[in-house]
């Protein structure tokens, strides 16, 4: 393993293996570390990508405009820093929003939902204006290619392209993204069927814009597996990509939708445990600086006991609720009682959480707002669980009835609808979770058995939502008879005698349906050992990466997220020390730290997004700082 050292040789070399959100995040900060203090050395840094180098394949620019973000563009921003009246450069410039607005005004709304590959494109004017603001001495370099292997030398690291090239670099940071992990059995069982019954497709979980969607005939009929972010766009390319249309209803854009089609859609049979579509996101009312602060759910409170490993349903999860409680009554209070009866039963709640977890619905009653129904995410998650129907009409109309609903509290928006300001609370309290979890934080089986499979996949559901016209389509593909939810606990079967999938629910009679495709349209969760990349089967095998274990003996529980140092995330090695020549950052860490997938920071917020790109810039130009400082030494000396 190399250790932490000058080089001794420049020009100082920075390799970036992956350039999606966070290779570009690094760039970005290397680079206007490098602006702030212009090194007197020289140094290459090396953005390298397979696709697309500025983008990655996930945002790539050429892919279609159906595909969209699932942030507002004005949260958006892959700059480190506010524009500040000087020029465009790493650590200044415009957020999404600011920028689409001046290449695109008649489309642009900084509280609208950019397409993917717009969002590509900003990515590309952020790296330009990064490569167009570098100080003298230093070089950026844009490699398409994929790289197959890296070894470590004496001479720093040497790294392998899939043409033969090759290129040595004094640092390396891999943030490789999403990769196509193996296929599970049971994905492996269909992939199987299919490929021995001609005339049948099953698509692996992967992103929409990469699946092979065109070679699925007119009128057949596709099975959907999962109705979360990436339903929508399987959704929108076997409608919308197929030339269907969606036309306003006379209520303007907010209003229901009819769908026109092109007569080249498929018959679309979705389904998920729930088989309820992902819920949307609440109308945006929030200031853009806005920031939460928690009142109830804090690591202080939750880890008063001290350092040792919290158990997330016992321990943290009571706080949480609260939390959610107290945004949710506090709503509904302000909407029908004002400001200062809501501010008065925060209080309340606030004080009474010095005694422990509050009940915050009894302290709602004292102040005449317990008229809200109780938040039960297990309930919203699966609202029909435990139903059965007599037919997939009945079914159909109560999946129509739940989305018409949850359309009306999305359009209170996130400020004004208790539910959807609750649901908030979710997604604004992504950094406290993180604090709790990452690194060994719960113990082993609570952090198994409680937060990933209890946990994270009620919070994925109710805080990640789509924009509300995604909702809207559904409905309106329903109604043409275009798109059916098959049920809750929606079975995917083979039925060799039929030489057809079969899709069904237990709980809706005469749901069965047979289907000649497949399409997985969940996101491959990340797991080092199943991931098949020729560089990380190389870097497991020569023991660089490992997957970190939470805990140890009996009750130890491996991850599957590659085994990092705390900031500025070291990969530790099989031996158990660390490689401080390399970084690995986002999405392969995942499960050792949480939530690992977000795509951007927010306008001038050192997120950890940012911190998280800068401490590894910081790290990875240390070699460069010492002799830059090396060389003013002279200068500075008495005569």
């Amino acid at each position: 393993m190399h250790d932490r050292r000058p080089s001794g040789r420049f020009p100082h070399r920075i390799a970036v293996i992956g350039s999606g959100p966070r290779g570009l995040s690094v760039v970005e900060r290397l680079a206007a570390r490098l602006l702030a203090d212009p090194p007197a050395v020289p140094v290459d840094i090396h953005l390298i990508d397979p696709v697309e180098v500025g983008t990655g394949r996930v945002w790539r620019t050429d892919q279609p405009m159906w595909f969209l973000m699932n942030t507002i563009a004005g949260e958006v921003s892959a700059f480190s820093g506010r524009p500040d009246g000087g020029p465009v450069r790493p650590g200044a410039g415009p957020s999404l929003a600011e920028w689409w607005q001046t290449v695109d005004p008649e489309h642009a709304d900084p509280l609208g939902y950019a397409p993917r590959a717009v969002y590509g494109r900003y990515m590309q004017y952020v790296l330009g204006a990064v490569e167009a603001g570098l100080p003298e001495r230093v070089r950026l370099h844009r490699t398409q290619a994929e790289v197959t292997d890296l070894e470590p030398g004496s001479d720093g690291y040497l790294l392998t392209f899939d043409d033969g090239r090759t290129l040595t670099a004094d640092r390396v940071v891999i943030t490789t993204g999403h990769t196509r992990p193996e296929l599970s059995p049971d994905q492996q069982r269909l992939a199987d069927f299919a490929a021995a019954h001609p005339g049948l497709h099953y698509y692996r979980g992967d992103s929409a814009a990469d699946m092979a969607l065109d070679e699925i005939p007119a009128g057949a009929t596709v099975g959907i597996l999962g109705l979360g972010l990436s339903f929508y766009d399987v959704m929108a390319a076997l409608t919308e990509g197929r030339g269907g249309r969606f036309e306003t209803g006379p209520d303007g854009p907010d209003g229901a939708l009819r769908y026109v089609p092109s007569g080249r859609e498929p018959l679309l049979v979705a389904g998920s445990r729930s088989s309820m579509p992902l819920p949307g996101r609440g109308r945006h009312q929030k200031d853009i600086n806005f920031r939460y602060a928690t009142r109830l759910f804090t690591t202080e409170r939750i880890r008063r006991s001290g350092d040792a490993p919290v158990r997330f349903r016992t321990e943290a999860w009571p706080w949480l609720r609260a939390e959610m409680d107290l945004v949710y009554y506090a709503t509904g209070l302000r909407r029908t009682k004002g400001e200062a009866a809501a501010e008065a039963f925060t209080a309340d709640v606030v004080a009474a959480a010095e005694a422990g977890v509050p009940d915050v619905r009894a302290l709602a009653a004292r102040h005449g707002g317990d008229t809200l129904p109780p938040l039960d995410i297990d309930a919203l998650a699966r609202p029909f669980a435990g139903r059965e129907y007599p037919d997939p009409e009945a079914f159909t109309a109560e999946v129509v009835a739940a989305v018409h609903a949850d359309l009306e509290h999305a359009e209170e928006g996130n400020v004004d609808s208790p539910l959807k300001a609750a649901l908030d609370v979710l997604r604004d309290t992504r950094a406290v979770i993180r604090d709790l979890v990452d690194f060994g934080g719960l113990a082993p089986d609570s952090h198994r058995d409680e937060f990933l499979e209890w946990f994270v996949p009620r919070t994925s559901f109710l805080a990640a939502g789509p924009p509300r016209i995604r909702l809207r389509q559904v409905i309106a593909l329903i109604e043409a008879g275009v798109l059916r939810l098959a049920g809750p606990e929606t079975r995917y079967e083979t039925d060799p005698e039929g030489g057809t999938f079969a899709i069904s629910s237990p709980w809706v009679r005469g749901s069965r349906t047979a289907a000649t495709a497949v399409v997985d349209a969940r996101i491959p969760t990340p797991a080092l050992h199943r991931d098949p990349a020729p560089l990380t089967r190389a870097l497991v095998e020569r023991g660089v990466l490992t997957s970190y274990v939470n805990g140890s003996g009996p009750d130890a529980f491996d991850t599957g997220g590659v085994a990092v140092t705390h900031s500025p995330f070291h990969p530790v090695g099989r031996t158990g020390r660390p490689d401080h020549g390399l970084y690995v950052l986002g999405i392969p860490t995942e499960h050792t730290r949480w939530f690992m997938q977000g795509g951007s920071s927010r306008p001038g917020f050192w997120t950890d997004f940012i911190r998280d790109a800068d401490a590894i810039a910081g790290d990875a130009l240390a070699p460069v700082a010492e002799a830059t400082r090396a060389a003013l030494l002279p200068a500075a000396a008495p005569a």
